[in-house]
């Protein structure tokens, strides 16, 4: 069934885990996702960016999604890091039942009013929304951001009171893309404890891609140049939802995880032009991804 996040993160931040956001372009990545929730009983965030939509549509996006809406298990249809207002608008009246408006990019103050904006828009339309405040490192989807800015707790109270907000995306330490980081990372926990101790709400982590090890071997063995490609430890995400994360986003992994079965596919068989047969490896390993995931963050059984 098709749901407001807000019914999903809500029953997440009090019984203390986490749901996926994973996103997805096409049929085969979101049959993945959304088999892998059915079998493990889990709710599911299914995200799209801005690019994504550029490359299906709103209306094909939605519509793929609404087939699974006689399942059992809730399904959130997010838009994903929402920087232009364009976007946002056209998500909330394709059928989506989150969005993201990421204004982070500007002032605290500009911040403010531009999410307050969507806001008071998505809420008439029982649209939950997503804001982020400081800023996440990396390149996702053409979004690039290099500075880094973590999440001031006291602003982070402002924020949400003069926005209102559902959920804060706040950075801790993580990074888009597929290479977050050299050396070992260790996120800012206590940052995060101070500012589930003064907000309560659910808390979203951005950029927390794990980037499968064993995945890179694969896909390099058959070609890919992935070298110094580096994720988010299982230990650190488990200690980040330990201390008030409840949304999880996953995008870098999905990718990977999709390119190296079409690679590994075609490099052993090279007579192979069915592209059901192209893509088989390709739902398994994203459908053996989210569901590792989904164990990681404690959402087996949640739904």
């Amino acid at each position: 069934m098709l749901v407001n996040m807000k019914y999903v993160l809500d029953k997440a931040n009090k019984e203390k885990y986490a749901v996926g956001a994973f996103n997805f372009n096409n049929m085969e990545q979101l049959q993945a996702i959304v088999d892998a929730a059915k079998d493990l009983k889990s709710p599911i965030i299914v995200s799209t960016s801005q690019g994504a939509i550029d490359y299906a549509g709103e209306k094909m996006l939605y519509n793929m999604v609404k087939t699974f809406d006689d399942l059992e298990i809730p399904i959130v249809l997010h838009l994903d890091h929402g920087k232009d207002f364009e976007y946002v608008l056209r998500c909330i009246r394709a059928g989506w039942t989150s969005v993201m408006i990421d204004a982070s990019m500007y002032d605290f103050e500009e911040n403010i009013q531009r999410t307050k904006r969507v806001v008071e828009i998505a809420k008439t339309l029982n649209v939950s929304v997503e804001a982020e405040l400081g800023h996440v490192t990396g390149e996702e989807d053409g979004i690039i951001q290099r500075s880094k800015l973590y999440t001031d707790p006291k602003k982070a109270k402002e924020f949400v009171d003069k926005t209102g907000i559902d959920f804060l995306a706040v950075a801790i330490g993580t990074s888009h893309g597929a290479y977050k980081y050299e050396g070992d990372l260790e996120l800012d926990i206590k940052r995060l404890k101070e500012i589930k101790k003064i907000l309560n709400i659910p808390l979203v982590l951005h950029g927390a891609s794990g980037i499968d090890q064993k995945l890179i071997q694969i896909a390099t063995l058959y070609g890919a140049k992935l070298k110094g490609a580096k994720g988010i430890d299982d230990e650190q995400i488990k200690l980040a939802v330990k201390n008030g994360i409840n949304k999880v986003n996953i995008d870098s992994d999905n990718r990977i995880a999709f390119m190296t079965g079409v690679r590994e596919t075609l490099a052993n068989n090279s007579d192979v032009f069915d592209p059901r047969k192209i893509l088989k490896l390709s739902y398994k390993y994203m459908y053996d991804l989210t569901s590792h995931k989904i164990k990681l963050l404690g959402s087996e059984n949640k739904a």
